[in-house]
């Protein structure tokens, strides 16, 4: 079994603010001593840390939950709890961040040590001391803390090469890749072979440098799933330009211009954008027999396929077995790596909104409505974390939470739909009686 992984579903949970604490000053010397319960700290925030060691996302098959700490509670004197560590999740280069229910774009993790914060820990609730007024110069009310955000996260990893290999199975990507670079994929006479993508470093007689990605071998049909189907075709979408290796030798008994056109068809069908990148393409076993005949053949029906004024991609004859063409090949690769821009990753469309923490005005603070039990229930975020942060465990609590209901004009809501007193009210799972 291939220990490579590419995606992942994960789920992460920030921590939890820390509840705010009722108490009284209770010295000796100092009477009506006053509110003194200190506000709670604040929740661990989920963090993805991009580290350059990782290459794959295989920690993330065994461990798909990740849960940050919750703030401390407040204390006596006035002391603030302690606010909770982030949780610190590494993640390979090259990972993109996805909301699994939306499917939009959260981030796109590219360099070493770049940080992302992709769930916020919640506030600290207010103790006490922070409800004294000349009213009420002894309040015994708290807030709980806040809840941590939570969310459901889709990983994908997109390897950072400047250069894909790309071609049907056993056409020798995977021969070169061994020849022009340190890699060591595996190579044998029989098709995917290679069922991962390998990544290799090339260095040029003339001293430049770039990556080259070596994929899984496509084949016709394969954007409907056929063999691997396209599911490394996202590794190819970093890349900037495109080396098409094509078997000239026929040895399998193809077309090597039908090949040609198939492998783009696919990479068509799979993304339109991957078609502009710049390809050049790989003539390679030229050291086999009629290897010189199909390419002079490759090259007639090639430009009788482009307009007269169409530029027509370069083709460099190679062969991976006795070295030839490779120094010019590499050569012509860089200064085509020199002049061609980064493509864009993602359309505005695919990316999500800028993330607000706070309550969105537009949104109605509460929606009601009518259980099958005949029971009112109340819902919305603003309402649902309100009810979360008030401390049911005080009445004066109670009661703060019931005047920001009519503040929030919950009770004239019902009675417009009709409720009647004595009618059951839920929210979440607690229930309480309406009056009228």
């Amino acid at each position: 079994m291939s220990m490579f992984l590419d995606t992942a579903k994960i789920q992460v949970k920030a921590g939890k603010g820390g509840d705010g604490m009722v108490a009284f000053r209770r010295e000796k010397y100092v009477p009506n001593g006053g509110p003194w319960g200190g506000d709670g700290g604040r929740g661990g925030d989920v963090i993805f840390v991009v580290d350059e060691g990782l290459r794959t996302l295989m920690d993330f098959r065994y461990n798909r939950h990740f849960k940050a700490q919750s703030g401390e509670k407040g204390m006596t004197k006035g002391m603030h709890g302690r606010g909770a560590e982030d949780l610190i999740v590494r993640v390979p280069q090259g990972t993109t961040v996805r909301d699994a229910e939306t499917g939009k774009v959260i981030t796109d993790l590219i360099e070493h040590g770049q940080r992302f914060v992709v769930a916020h820990g919640g506030r600290g609730g207010r103790g006490n001391i922070r409800f004294a007024t000349p009213k009420n110069p002894a309040p015994e009310i708290s807030e709980n803390g806040e809840p941590g955000q939570e969310r459901e996260l889709l990983l994908e990893l997109k390897v950072l090469a400047d250069v894909g290999l790309v071609g049907f199975p056993s056409v020798g990507k995977s021969t070169l890749l061994s020849v022009i670079t340190s890699a060591k994929p595996k190579i044998g006479a029989y098709h995917f072979t290679t069922i991962v993508p390998n990544l290799g470093m090339v260095r040029t007689q003339s001293g430049e440098s770039f990556a080259v990605a070596d994929l899984p071998g496509l084949i016709e049909g394969a954007s409907q799933g056929v063999g691997l189907g396209t599911q490394f075709l996202r590794h190819i979408e970093r890349t900037r330009v495109i080396l098409h290796v094509i078997d000239m030798s026929a040895s399998e008994g193809r077309d090597p211009y039908e090949d040609y056109l198939a492998i783009n068809k696919e990479l068509e069908s799979y993304n339109l954008r991957l078609m502009e990148r710049p390809q050049i393409i790989v003539a390679n076993k030229m050291d086999m027999p009629d290897s010189a005949e199909n390419l002079k053949e490759f090259k007639q029906k090639l430009a009788a396929n482009y307009d007269e004024f169409e530029e027509l991609p370069q083709i460099f004859p190679i062969s991976s077995l006795t070295k030839q063409g490779l120094a010019t090949l590499l050569d012509a690769t860089a200064e085509l790596l020199d002049k061609t821009p980064e493509f864009l990753l993602y359309e505005e469309s695919d990316m999500e909104d800028e993330a607000y923490y706070g309550f969105d005005e537009e949104a109605p603070a509460f929606e009601i409505s009518r259980d099958d039990d005949a029971t009112w229930v109340l819902s919305g975020d603003k309402l649902e974390k309100l009810f979360t942060m008030t401390n049911f465990d005080r009445d004066e609590s109670i009661m703060k939470f019931s005047r920001q209901l009519r503040g929030m004009g919950v009770d004239e809501a019902l009675r417009a739909r009709g409720a009647k007193d004595g009618d059951l009210v839920r929210i979440g799972k607690f229930e309480f009686e309406f009056v009228d």
